[in-house]
């Protein structure tokens, strides 16, 4: 994507109204074509960079599978999860099943890979989101619209 049409989509992706319209399309297309693809694609990739999350619901204990973006860390070693929820005021359940159970797996560039997702608070915390408002600077407007701290998670390979 292009220098301007990377701005184009950071100026969308903090309206109000992509905050609405997004969490009901986006993970939806990017289940569908991830398995059209037999996990080689995620649509909103394009935009950013994306895992295919599957851990164990927190109340259920069955298998959950959710599209994210993440800011890859060590190519293909780590990534960093924002739990920004578009900014809208709850925290998005995929980090209630991280923090009730870690060990979980991502499909990453078509691989399966096992991961254990990690909290970051305190320093580590501060310097994380750091990164992530440099890596997508909307990630500032999702704080600033809701009073919740915006969860962040390390997953690194097991």
């Amino acid at each position: 994507m292009t220098a301007v049409g990377v701005r184009l989509m950071q100026k969308v992706s903090s309206t109000l109204l992509f905050a609405k319209i997004a969490p009901h399309v986006i993970p939806a297309m990017d289940k569908a074509v991830h398995k059209l693809t037999r996990g080689k694609v995620i649509l909103s990739a394009q935009m950013l960079p994306g895992v295919i999350l599957t851990a164990k619901g927190a109340k259920t204990g069955e298998p959950r599978t959710t599209p994210l973006a993440c800011m890859p860390l060590e190519e293909g070693a780590s990534w960093l999860l924002i739990g920004s929820n578009f900014g809208r005021p709850g925290h998005p359940a995929w980090t209630a099943n991280l923090l009730k159970h870690p060990d979980a797996r991502v499909s990453w560039r078509g691989r399966d890979i096992a991961v254990r997702a990690r909290l970051l608070q305190g320093e580590e915390r501060a310097q994380a989101w750091r990164q992530a408002l440099a890596f997508w600077p909307p990630y500032a407007t999702y704080q600033a619209r809701i009073e919740r701290e915006i969860r962040l998670f390390r997953l690194d390979r097991r």
